[in-house]
């Protein structure tokens, strides 16, 4: 079974959602999931280590309670976030759980491992892994991944700098497996748009930092439904790594957006040593953040969604006044 088989009939909308660091929680993954997306959060936000194992636990038999309640319904799988990067210091611990209950879906980022994706695949787990570019796309894929996110420009938090139409288009050229595009989608015309553009999903993060079951402090919230595309300001000061953040939480910590300096990207760590935080309440997000009016739950998040993305595709059902249907009738006759 491909991963894209065992989504068929469990999705009411071709949806990712992101793993938001520190914010996303069983509550929110939960809610995600049985709303019909793909919901996930990161290992590392699962504190201390042992809690990861009894989120997991709470993850399940939540959603099979839903599916017991709901046949006609099922929820969507669900993912976890690892990050492999040389400094996580909780990877061996946190893959060793995952295999343990055979989580469906693992999206990898910072680093591609072979043994990570060997591990994931000897449950018969799937491997999606973020990208910024075709060097680490090719290379995910060279060792093991099953497919890609790829991160382009306007994605919240760690976030490329490409154009997802250039981005998508150079990759499908070369690789027809599932994919999931990232950067600035945060309504429902725009998951309709990246299925154009050649995704098989859309990742959406930033709209879902303004729900009731995420983890997120009250002002951040506030701030995302305050904002929109002209208030994200991409630096590596954070972490050392590109990324986008809110541009009025970077003023409140007392930092010039306009004059950011460069930081070394040797200093970046994600290992349990939470002292070495920076920044702790400069707050990421995404440019697409203009649709996100309301702090709301998630399920109303996701109707949202669902009407946005229907009312495209009838809109789109509709032959364009700008086109002239004889350019079509000659495409016809060629064909």
């Amino acid at each position: 079974m491909s991963l894209l088989d065992l989504m068929k009939g469990r999705l009411s909308l071709p949806v990712i959602a992101s793993p938001l660091f520190i914010i996303s929680v069983p509550d929110l993954v939960v809610a995600q999931c049985t709303n019909g997306i793909i919901g996930s959060m990161p290992s590392l936000n699962a504190r201390p280590a042992e809690q990861f194992e009894e989120w997991l636990i709470e993850i399940k038999e939540r959603l099979a309670a839903h599916d017991a309640r709901h046949p006609d319904r099922p929820s969507a799988p669900f993912a976890i976030n690892l990050i492999v990067h040389k400094t996580n210091d909780r990877l061996e611990h946190d893959l060793a759980v995952v295999v343990k209950h055979k989580v469906p879906l693992i999206i990898t980022s910072l680093g591609a491992r072979p043994e990570v994706n060997q591990a994931v695949h000897s449950y018969g787990g799937y491997v999606l892994h973020d990208v910024i570019n075709q060097r680490f796309a090719h290379s995910a894929l060279d060792k093991g991944a099953d497919g890609l996110v790829l991160v382009a420009a306007g994605a919240g938090g760690h976030a490329g700098a490409l154009s997802p139409f250039g981005f998508l288009r150079e990759t499908r050229a070369w690789f027809d497996g599932p994919i999931a595009l990232s950067g600035a989608i945060a309504h429902g015309s725009s998951i309709l748009a990246a299925e154009a553009l050649g995704a098989d999903f859309a990742y959406i993060g930033s709209a879902f930092i303004a729900t009731e079951e995420a983890r997120a402090q009250e002002p951040q919230k506030q701030m995302i439904v305050d904002s929109g595309a002209e208030d994200i300001i991409y630096t590596n000061l954070i972490t050392g790594v590109h990324g986008n953040y809110l541009k009025p939480s970077l003023q409140k910590a007392g930092l010039d957006p306009e004059n950011l300096p460069t930081s070394d990207p040797t200093a970046m760590s994600f290992g349990t040593d939470r002292s070495k935080r920076r920044w702790k309440d400069i707050w990421g997000s995404g440019q697409g953040i203009g649709s996100v009016k309301a702090v709301e739950p998630t399920a109303a998040l996701v109707a949202r969604f669902r009407r946005e993305y229907a009312e495209a595709r009838r809109r789109l059902g509709d032959r364009s006044p700008l086109v002239n249907p004889a350019w079509e009738r000659l495409l016809e006759a060629a064909e």
